[in-house]
């Protein structure tokens, strides 16, 4: 691997255009899964096939809880891989097609069949696991093509826009091309058609990614690692998660993670309740979220050049937070335009752009930092273990992201929303509530998540100084062969040449 076989030059070229562009499409998969957990799955099951919506919820939160616990064996599992193409393309080869036919029957049970709670868990179960087994080893590579500080948080912004654009893509089709009748997300026959292509589109983005990646990384793994057994597998991983950068950064991205949660499950009661935005400016609602993300991919370059890393996540935390609740402190004042005029949709399409583009310089920048734990664990241990600490970040994601959900459930709670209301009819005590509760959740979580951040020891300074060191203890300090490869134009000619 480019850590282990020699030495990284201060201001490496950069990384070509190619590479980033096919490295980041593996995220694609990511994007899809997400947005169909998110924002489908649970009215699919609830009102289109008939299943209690307490019984689906419990049904997801057990197979995300199952997932996020085998998720360190997985890393583990990937970094111990030993292959000739190396340890992480075995798995993006493997993987993707099972989840693909997986994907697919869970969007299409037998028809005239009524769903059953256990099948629901079963394949929600067998559809994460498959998922981590793509996106676990494809995130894990970024440390491995490149040490470069700038070059990291590149790959990293290239993941997140993929990722979004096909989570985004796929709710654009949803409503415009699967389910466009008057059923609208009734449409059972729409669910099929989002299933199938929702499918390919997962198999193409890793496969495809990992085929582009293959010259790159296919190679033998300098170090064979020792026979697998559970009790070394899960001391490693205890080892690894004690590592003090991780656990400072963990503790960040728990309250980072369950702030995105609550934003995430309590979006559509706001849009509906609050906002009254209607079916048309709905499907605005994900180009309005595009739209930050490609401005968080324009931005956030320049703000860790200026900042760093942890200081720009902690920065960006409580600036996208103070952003997206300028409409909803207006709103509570009675300073906000009339709820349904043009002014008042746009006003709060304006202000989600901004904060959620912060939001996600915040979440892309902490994600970047775990790549330089990777050296300071194995400054420390002599053990590199990038997929360790991303799938104990996917741990900490999932189980934040479940609390963020039970945080929306007592929000609802607390605001005394009633069931089945129409927007009109909801009275504004109640919106008073909500928007209080929601807003009084999100500042606090936001602070958390800045506090720890902003100390995440590892600076750009500190970890340039670690890779001479690691450099100095390597024998053979020639430049790596992977690096150059990751440089190299098809022909094979040097990118700075």
């Amino acid at each position: 691997m480019l850590a282990e076989q020699g030495l990284v030059t201060a201001a490496p070229d950069p990384l070509p255009l190619r590479l980033r562009l096919v490295h980041g499409a593996g995220a694609v998969a990511f994007g899809v899964k997400d947005n169909g957990f998110s924002f489908f799955l649970l009215i699919y099951y609830n009102q289109v096939l008939g299943m209690d919506a307490g019984l689906v919820s419990l049904a997801l939160l057990i197979a995300l809880l199952v997932d996020a616990l085998v998720d360190p064996l997985i890393g583990n599992l990937s970094d111990r891989t030993y292959t000739a193409w190396g340890r992480r393309l075995p798995w993006l080869y493997a993987a993707p097609v099972p989840l693909a036919l997986a994907w697919a029957l869970m969007w299409s049970p037998p028809a005239g069949a009524e769903p059953s709670f256990l099948g629901l868990v079963g394949i929600a179960i067998v559809v994460r696991l498959l998922l981590s087994a793509c996106e676990v080893p494809s995130i894990s590579l970024v440390p491995e093509i490149t040490q470069d500080y700038d070059e990291r948080t590149t790959l990293f912004r290239y993941r997140a826009l993929a990722a979004w654009i096909g989570g985004l893509g796929m709710m654009v089709l949803a409503y415009t091309v699967f389910m466009p009748g008057a059923e609208g997300m009734l449409d059972r026959d729409g669910y099929f058609a989002f299933g199938i292509f929702g499918a390919c589109l997962m198999a193409v983005s890793v496969i495809g990614s990992a085929a582009g990646q293959h010259r790159l990384l296919a190679r033998l793994p300098d170090h064979k690692p020792p026979p697998f057994s559970l009790k070394v597998a899960f001391s490693e991983i205890v080892e690894a998660f004690s590592e003090r950068s991780f656990l400072i950064l963990a503790a960040g991205a728990v309250a980072a993670y369950v702030n995105q949660g609550l934003l995430f499950s309590i979006s559509n009661y706001l849009n509906l309740f609050v906002w009254r935005l209607t079916r048309e400016q709905l499907v605005l609602y994900p180009f309005v979220l595009f739209a930050s993300v490609v401005l968080m991919f324009m931005v956030i370059g320049p703000l860790h050049r200026r900042f760093g890393k942890a200081h720009t996540a902690a920065i960006t935390a409580v600036a996208g937070a103070a952003v997206g609740f300028v409409p909803y402190a207006l709103f509570l004042a009675g300073a906000w335009p009339e709820v349904g005029s043009y002014a008042s949709t746009f006003g709060f399409f304006a202000c989600l752009m901004f904060g959620n583009t912060l939001g996600v310089v915040s979440m892309v920048s902490a994600t970047s930092m775990i790549a330089e734990i990777v050296e300071a664990f194995e400054e420390r241990t002599h053990r590199r273990a990038e997929a360790a600490f991303y799938s104990g970040n996917w741990l900490i994601q999932k189980c934040a992201t479940g609390l963020g959900i039970f945080l929306t459930g007592q929000i609802i709670a607390f605001s005394q929303l009633p069931g089945n209301a129409a927007p009109a009819e909801v009275t504004g005590d109640v919106l008073t509530r909500l928007v209080l509760g929601f807003a009084a959740a999100g500042v606090v979580l936001s602070l958390v998540a800045a506090f720890w951040l902003a100390r995440f020891p590892i600076s750009r300074t500190e970890h340039e100084a670690r890779l001479g060191r690691l450099a100095h203890r390597r024998t053979g300090a020639a430049a790596s062969p992977l690096d150059e490869a990751a440089r190299a134009d098809p022909e094979g000619h040097s990118i700075g040449a």
